[in-house]
């Protein structure tokens, strides 16, 4: 059954996963196919077993996309690309037509969406799965298994159960990260990668990431605030009625200022940055009780706020930086840097993806996880992610799209990285933010697939 651990015989060495199809759609133009592999929770497991003498699986879900253009018989002679997604801690999209870069990627692949361990369909890992496992220490040293190391081998195992010779791996945000990471420890798996707003630091302590990125934010709250002048007095107006009178999300718990600061996620995009002026303009309706918060208002921001969808995003958010060293809360730490940040600021400024430990007091879907969020916040002997003498010989086409303005993933650290990976081509560009690969899939996608191939 999806979503449970299972068991596996020990003592021999694991060359694909299991694989089993559960179903094919087909509508609007798309033939869909469900798939589920079987594979080690922990791929470097001395001996692989545990006292029972087995060695502990889970499953991992993958939905494939072939255009219905194509034939059945054509299309099982198309090569694979798997999709990396953003996160950590996201689904595999779900969509059901083929449009932006998938549009493009249809005419010649079959698509693998992947859900990344723990996500979607694939064993989840949540307040309600993990106490399965134990204690809080039982359910962090889990957790350690689900970074971009894990999710690599996890692809490796799945292109070889497909029968896939190597194949062309997009890789959007921590999809890059995680394509990065594929480079420096499978690279005989890759026949291509093509890399969108998605360039980690190879090296360095995570709090290089957030004095760089702070920074970022800061900036296009400025830019954003230009455009719209009005919003300003609004965002403050807002965080002093927090402050002042309780307000609750519909969830049930109160809404902070810290956690309306949180609203800035729109700021990561040029596709919906503008969607931030109309979230605030209704914010305040009257009441018998004076001036409060509007429903819709609440609604909307409580999607925004809320982790229960994706709490992995939140717990293992750092550690996707954490090489030899404990990352320690550094957004938390850099912050003091920055105090326009602070919710008691004069003029208050909206936040990027920062993870700070107070979402593990504020958030019921986290709450839970508050002591396994610190245990793996303290971890110093994470491993590698990267291989960078591998990466400087480097010899898979490379093609990254590198968003000037990316208030994520910063410009300069992405060149550094870009730099220190043999043949990567970088296509540095101001005209997208994070969010390109949604707002021209199918422009974006076609530019790099063809500076990989030598076109461009």
């Amino acid at each position: 059954m999806v979503g449970r651990t299972s068991r596996a015989a020990a003592g021999q060495t694991v060359e694909h996963a299991a694989h089993t199809i559960r179903a094919h759609h087909e509508f609007r133009g798309v033939r869909t196919t469900e798939h589920f592999f079987t594979v080690p929770l922990d791929h470097w497991a001395s001996g692989g077993a545990d006292a029972r003498g087995t060695a502990e699986t889970i499953t991992v879900f993958a939905r494939e996309f072939v255009s219905a253009e194509h034939s059945e018989e054509d299309a099982a002679r198309l090569p694979w690309l798997l999709y990396l997604q953003g996160g950590p801690g996201g689904r595999g999209t779900r969509t059901t037509s083929l449009s932006g870069w998938m549009k493009a990627a249809a005419r010649s692949f079959r698509i693998l969406m992947l859900d990344q361990r723990g996500t979607g369909l694939s064993t989840p890992a949540d307040r309600n799965t993990l106490p399965l496992r134990g204690d809080a220490t039982a359910q962090a040293e889990y957790l350690t298994h689900f970074r971009a190391d894990s999710i690599v081998a996890d692809a490796e195992l799945i292109r070889k159960a497909l029968g896939s010779e190597p194949w062309t791996v997009l890789g959007q945000s921590f999809g890059g990260f995680c394509a990065l990471t594929y480079l420096s420890f499978a690279p005989e798996g890759l026949s291509e990668v093509l890399i969108t707003g998605g360039l980690a630091p190879l090296e360095g302590p995570a709090e290089r990431v957030y004095r760089a990125t702070f920074q970022r934010v800061a900036e296009r709250n400025a830019e954003y605030f230009a455009w719209y002048p009005e919003d300003r007095k609004l965002v403050t107006r807002i965080a002093r009625h927090l402050e002042s009178t309780e307000e609750r999300l519909p969830s049930g718990e109160r809404l902070t200022t810290e956690r309306f600061q949180m609203v800035g996620s729109f700021l990561g995009g040029n596709a919906r940055v503008d969607a931030l002026h109309t979230l605030l303009e209704d914010a305040f309706v009257p009441s018998r009780d004076g001036e409060r918060l509007s429903d819709a208002f609440l609604e909307q921001v409580h999607g925004l706020v809320s982790r229960a969808s994706n709490p992995l995003y939140a717990v293992l958010h750092e550690s996707i930086y954490g090489q030899g060293q404990a990352t320690d809360w550094a957004a938390w730490r850099v912050l003091a840097e920055f105090p326009g940040f602070r919710p008691d600021a004069a003029e208050p400024l909206l936040t990027g993806e920062m993870v700070y430990p107070w979402y593990f007091e504020q958030d019921p879907a986290l709450v839970p996880l508050q002591e396994v969020a610190g245990l793996l916040a303290g971890k110093e002997d994470w491993k590698p992610l990267y291989d960078v003498s591998r990466l400087n010989a480097n010899t898979v086409p490379v093609a990254a799209a590198v968003y000037r303005d990316d208030i994520y993933v910063d410009f300069q650290l992405s060149m550094e990285t870009a730099a220190a990976v043999r043949g990567l081509q970088a296509w540095t560009t101001g005209d997208f933010h994070h969010d390109g690969i949604g707002e021209d899939g199918e422009g974006i996608f076609n530019r790099l697939l063809g500076m990989a191939r030598g076109t461009k």
